[in-house]
């Protein structure tokens, strides 16, 4: 394990975070939640934020897949979408949806300035993220997809997507 240079958890709540938000709005499984919080641990994101009916931690079936990520990711609750937005945009941090929208940006075309605080939502597993919500973003990032198919497990767009802002933010640095 020490080969692998893993954080404490006192060293990760230390350690400089991505500037980035994830918000969880109306996820059903909690199995997608434990898997986001422990994508969330391996990108350094600031925060996950849970709405709605999105499961909360502690419980059981969050923990088989965070493997322990939600006791070094800091996270939330708001019961609606409003108020987290409403804190988010105070705070100074652009929203975006991940979702398939018109003049959505593709995600390999989506640009962050340097210190620039973004928050990422993603929705329900079945709906997507609501269309109110939608409304209130600052836009909507979409992964491009080219079979059948044209979404994807929740917890499988937000590796891919904090993936993508992550390897760019390290480009950036070299």
């Amino acid at each position: 394990m020490d080969e692998l240079n893993r954080k404490s958890v006192d060293e990760f709540k230390e350690a400089d975070k991505n500037k980035v938000i994830v918000v969880l709005e109306n996820i059903r499984s909690m199995q997608n939640v434990g898997s986001v919080f422990r994508t969330a641990d391996a990108f350094l994101v600031e925060a996950v934020y849970l709405i709605g009916y999105t499961p909360q931690p502690p419980h059981r079936d969050i923990h088989k897949t965070a493997l322990g990520a939600t006791e070094t990711v800091i996270w939330k609750y708001f019961s609606k979408t409003t108020d987290a937005l409403t804190e988010l945009k105070t705070a100074g941090y652009k929203i975006f949806g991940i979702e398939q929208t018109q003049g959505s940006i593709l995600l390999q075309d989506f640009k962050q300035g340097a210190d620039e605080k973004i928050a990422l939502i993603f929705g329900n597993e079945a709906e997507g993220v609501e269309q109110e919500t939608l409304h209130q973003c600052d836009g909507c990032i979409e992964i491009p997809q080219f079979g059948m198919k044209h979404s994807l497990n929740i917890s499988v767009a937000a590796g891919v997507v904090l993936w993508e802002i992550t390897s760019k933010r390290l480009q950036k640095k070299d």
